[in-house]
């Protein structure tokens, strides 16, 4: 089945019964933006619940490519665990497709249409949040903790500096803090009480930074 739908400021679901609303989280641009034999999760958010969170997943199919639609205003803390959920559950089926992936659904403004951003790889860590340094020249730390500032750690074996810097400014931050012809990771460090918009701004902001000289690693540290 192909998932290509014109863009939509709420995807309307029924569940139990009865209609409810998920506010996707907006991008502006999306390089997935047609995903084919599919299946969908919806974490609902529910305003008038202080910490409400709903899943519901029962139409998924272990071997297609699973599409999971987070509520924009869940926060990490709310969402991360039946993410986590949903990754053990196809991990350890008894069907398995190794091509099939996990995506976040999104709404990408600037073609007007839903776009995805992949997490099949993606490790939530609440076990350890001081990544280790690699064979890399240096690794990055970009901790989320607000809507709008970030808090950058370049990290060398001689030096440690930090650096916040706006959102707006990250990739550039992070082009100029990097060592001349040299390689890095970057880690994301989050928040849990960071919303779902911001974690989704972050992550398709950071996709344009996967090249051979940095690469993002599949940790993500949650605090």
């Amino acid at each position: 089945m192909r998932y290509y739908l014109l863009l939509f400021t709420a995807l309307f679901i029924f569940s139990c019964g009865k209609e409810k609303v998920i506010q996707l989280p907006e991008i502006s641009h999306s390089d997935i933006s047609e995903i084919n034999d599919v299946s969908a999760a919806y974490l609902f958010y529910d305003e008038t619940k202080k910490d409400s969170v709903e899943l519901n997943r029962k139409n998924l199919i272990s071997t297609t490519n699973w599409l999971v639609n987070v509520d924009k205003r869940l926060t990490l803390k709310q969402a991360i665990p039946h993410i986590q959920f949903l990754q053990e559950k196809k991990k350890n089926s008894s069907h398995k497709n190794k091509d099939a992936k996990n995506y976040y659904t999104c709404n990408d403004t600037s073609k007007k249409k839903l776009g995805f951003i992949e997490f099949t790889n993606v490790i939530y860590r609440e076990d350890e949040l001081t990544p280790k340094q690699n064979f890399y020249d240096q690794y990055i730390c970009i901790t989320a903790f607000s809507s709008d500032s970030l808090n950058l750690s370049f990290t060398t074996t001689k030096t440690n500096t930090f650096n916040m810097f706006h959102k707006k400014n990250l990739l550039k931050g992070i082009k100029s803090n990097l060592i001349n012809n040299g390689s890095a990771i970057v880690y994301l460090i989050l928040d849990k009480n960071l919303k779902f918009q911001d974690y989704i701004s972050l992550k398709a902001q950071i996709s344009n930074l996967n090249t051979k000289q940095i690469q993002i690693d599949n940790n993500e540290f949650i605090y």
